[in-house]
């Protein structure tokens, strides 16, 4: 059982004033009920290894008991929140930690134009976007972006490599590598395109009735920039599919959402979560587990 004098030195590890109170407090970390800029102005400076960001698009969704109004403000409003969210991450990221931004490509060439002035640029990372429809005069819509900056040089990076797609009938490789076949066999590097992914639609694979992350991508940033015993911090948690890949990998978390039914869904998760076999990427911090 975890102590209360572990618990309190745990918390000032991120929190400006130990004494926050959060929604839910797990022995893997902190979750928080409120607006994403307040919670970041509520963590310390330089707490964070990993910044994952998965902020409403402002498209007019509907998230838990808001209104699609709120998903749906004049863009000048939009750019200025997300700015200040982005400039108060920087300053709890770490040096050489990494942030992580998930948004659509219009929105993210501006947001790394902000990123930019106090981040070093590292990818942008196309994600295969499936079911897409073509709007108005713009070419049929094919990826998501991920940015992916560091402060400075990176502190921990490991490339991951994924197994070659086969075909599920022969089982033979998809792709004709010719004479790299043999160079293949045992893994192929993690690129900045990554066509193999797409969202959870499917109410059977969801935890909330908005469309959800796939965990691989999360789970992949961590594996580049993750380290075990470090802190990942999602100020847009939503299911908190970033929580169950930092559990997996053995890092601590501090979360926060705006709508209280699903940061239960968080915590739910997360309780049913156990932590994977750690791999090469990622190596334990100087800092001992707490």
């Amino acid at each position: 059982m975890t102590s209360s004098r572990s618990v309190r030195k745990r918390k000032a590890r991120w929190w400006r004033d130990p004494k926050t109170a959060p929604l839910y407090s797990l022995p893997q970390g902190d979750i928080v009920c409120c607006d994403a800029l307040e919670f970041l102005n509520g963590l310390r400076d330089e707490s964070a290894d990993i910044i994952f960001l998965d902020p409403p698009f402002n498209l007019g969704k509907k998230y838990g008991k808001k209104g699609v109004n709120a998903d749906l403000i004049q863009q000048d409003a939009y750019l200025e929140y997300l700015t200040k969210v982005l400039e108060r991450s920087t300053k709890v990221l770490k040096k050489g930690g990494a942030l992580y931004l998930y948004h659509l490509p219009r929105w993210a060439f501006k947001f790394a134009n902000i990123l930019d002035q106090g981040l070093t640029f590292r990818h942008w990372i196309a994600i295969s976007m499936k079911n897409g429809f073509v709007r108005g005069t713009s070419l049929y819509p094919a990826h998501y972006s991920l940015l992916y900056f560091t402060k400075g040089e990176p502190s921990h990076f490991h490339r991951p490599k994924l197994k070659p797609p086969r075909c599920r009938y022969c089982k033979e490789f998809t792709k004709d590598y010719g004479g790299y076949k043999d160079f293949v066999k045992d893994g192929i590097n993690l690129s900045d395109v990554w066509d193999d992914l797409s969202p959870v639609r499917h109410k059977k694979f969801k935890h909330r009735k908005p469309n959800e992350l796939s965990l691989e991508i999360p789970r992949r940033a961590v594996q580049v920039s993750g380290v075990r015993n470090g802190v990942l911090i999602d100020a847009f948690a939503g299911s908190g599919t970033s929580l169950i890949a930092a559990v997996e990998s053995q890092m601590y978390f501090v979360a926060c959402d705006s709508q209280k039914s699903y940061c239960k869904v968080m915590r739910d998760r997360v309780l049913r979560t156990s932590p994977r076999k750690p791999g090469p990427a990622l190596r334990s911090s100087k800092r001992r587990a707490i």
